[in-house]
């Protein structure tokens, strides 16, 4: 009999088990590599970033040197996306969809932590939608025993060229009536992103029950990064619904295909909360 129940046993606050935590360093030190890639992916607001936190205070607290780094920091800088917009299409001004990311400089930071290098790590800051200047980026000047890597379309692949004639939402059907946004973020998909994905050694997929979630997931994403600086002006749920629908495409496909490509998918329920699936 298959069974499905959610994980309760030694919770952190608003985080994962420690079991779970546990079984993902665990996982990660097996990799059979000095400097080993784990990465970790989910649709918006699914929890890649406080599993990549948990991860490494527990492998710090094992006496191991971790480097965290997220997709999210290497967004291209808003004077790029504002280049692209003016070139391409106007709805790539706007982070996050495949073609908003410097590829080349992940790959870089990548290759230099594999290499035992001295790097900074860039930080972007949503908030003021731009890349932070590097003298705010951390650097890690020792090898790392653990990089951990999270983000919400890694190794996202590109549909097929016919999927994309019909819009899947009120944002392609009137702001890119021609497909061509739609086809710049596949054709990136297609092109640059393959050199980024092969960095990674191994991949877990936070899943969440569907993509209507995300609507809830993100926008208390939101609210707690305006908690954390009430000075600064974020999103309302307007704002954030039209946002959305720029990741919609292709988190309806990373949900249709990652299952089958990740090392070990993490089923989530409607409140992040971790599923194991097993037999009896």
């Amino acid at each position: 009999m298959r069974y499905c129940r959610a994980m309760t046993q030694a919770t952190h606050p608003e985080g994962f088990p420690d079991v779970l935590v546990g079984e993902a360093l665990a996982a990660a030190r097996a990799l059979p590599t000095r400097t080993p890639v784990f990465a970790i992916t989910g649709l918006q607001g699914s929890g890649k970033s406080t599993l990549a936190h948990q991860i490494a205070m527990q492998a710090e607290a094992s006496g191991l040197r971790v480097a965290v780094l997220s997709l999210d920091d290497l967004y291209l800088t808003r004077a790029q996306r504002m280049r692209l917009a003016a070139e391409v299409h106007p709805l790539l001004a706007t982070r996050g969809p495949p073609g908003t990311h410097d590829v080349a400089l992940g790959c870089h930071v990548l290759d230099a932590l594999r290499a035992g290098e001295s790097i900074a790590l860039p930080r972007f800051d949503k908030l003021a939608d731009d890349r932070l200047p590097t003298t705010g980026w951390p650097r890690i000047s020792e090898r790392a025993d653990l990089v951990l890597f999270e983000g919400w379309c890694l190794n996202a692949m590109p549909e097929d060229d016919v999927a994309l004639s019909a819009p899947v939402n009120a944002l392609e059907r009137d702001e890119d009536p021609d497909g061509v946004w739609r086809r710049h973020c596949n054709d990136a998909l297609r092109r640059d992103y393959p050199a980024l994905w092969s960095r990674i050694d191994a991949l877990w997929f936070l899943q969440p029950p569907g993509f209507e979630i995300v609507r809830t997931w993100r926008w208390q994403q939101e609210q707690a990064m305006l908690a954390r600086d009430s000075a600064r002006t974020g999103m309302d749920r307007a704002q954030l619904d039209r946002f959305i629908q720029h990741y919609e495409r292709t988190s309806r496909h990373l949900l249709a295909t990652l299952p089958g490509m990740a090392d070990r998918t993490i089923q989530l329920d409607e409140a992040r909360r971790p599923l194991l699936v097993g037999a009896t």
